[in-house]
């Protein structure tokens, strides 16, 4: 994953985690940056960082963003050519099973963030079959009835 990615990934869950509901923007980050730190990037390096123009930031900067994300400065980088997120281990039978199989998806979801934030969730829920078992019990519901729970959670 090259590091553009990678930041818009935690623009995205940085939303989600704040309650934002939509990935921040680069403006709110910096902003956010300001706030919070005392400090931050402009907002034209961000841009340029995320959008590939830059492919190398100071040590000042990658410490900066990684506080900010609350990520390892380590992430802040392009991975290499051919490098795999996914586990290529089998995973131990067991109740664990499927919350590493949610886990090991998640991480293989870079192109999708909302799919990836989901199975990340999932896979740190006490009883993950559980919300799986409703998901399926939701798909079965006629459209009129799937409106109205919808209607019911966003009030």
């Amino acid at each position: 994953m090259r590091l553009g990615e990678k930041l818009q990934h935690l623009r995205f869950v940085e939303g989600s985690v704040r309650g934002v509901g939509k990935t921040m923007t680069k403006s709110e980050v910096v902003r956010a940056m300001k706030d919070e730190l005392g400090e931050a990037i402009s907002h034209p390096y961000l841009c340029q960082l995320e959008g590939g123009a830059r492919v190398h930031m100071t040590g000042k900067t990658r410490e900066l963003l990684a506080r900010f994300f609350k990520v390892l400065p380590g992430y802040l980088v392009d991975d290499p050519e051919g490098y795999q997120t996914a586990l290529r281990t089998e995973m131990p039978a067991g109740p664990d099973r499927l919350k590493g199989w949610l886990a090991s998806q998640a991480e293989t979801m870079v192109d999708e963030p909302l799919l990836a934030h989901v199975l990340y969730k999932l896979s740190r829920a006490q009883d993950p079959t559980r919300y799986i078992t409703l998901l399926d019990q939701l798909l079965e519901l006629p459209p009129a009835e799937m409106q109205r729970i919808q209607e019911r959670l966003e009030t």
